[in-house]
């Protein structure tokens, strides 16, 4: 991406990467899809650990938003 752009992007990949990998590991409560740089997550099994680590993931997003709303968008859909 340009300058300026790929450090979101790579931001954006680092934690929501990170994010899905736990969850998977630890109690494998989510399905994901990656497509067209859309990161789309569907909670099969409402946990503990899986609440925790999306509103943690949420929250770093909303932070990096705050700080570069025109790189970043935020769609919660369901």
């Amino acid at each position: 991406a340009d300058y300026g752009k790929d450090i979101v992007c790579a931001a954006v990949s680092s934690i929501a990467t990170t994010t899905v990998n736990n969850i998977i590991i630890l109690d494998e409560s989510i399905d994901f899809k990656d497509k067209s740089g859309m990161l789309d997550i569907r909670v099969i099994k409402d946990t503990e650990i899986n609440q925790k680590l999306l509103n943690n993931m949420i929250n770093m997003l909303n932070g990096l938003m705050n700080q570069y709303p025109e790189n970043i968008e935020i769609r919660n859909e369901g």
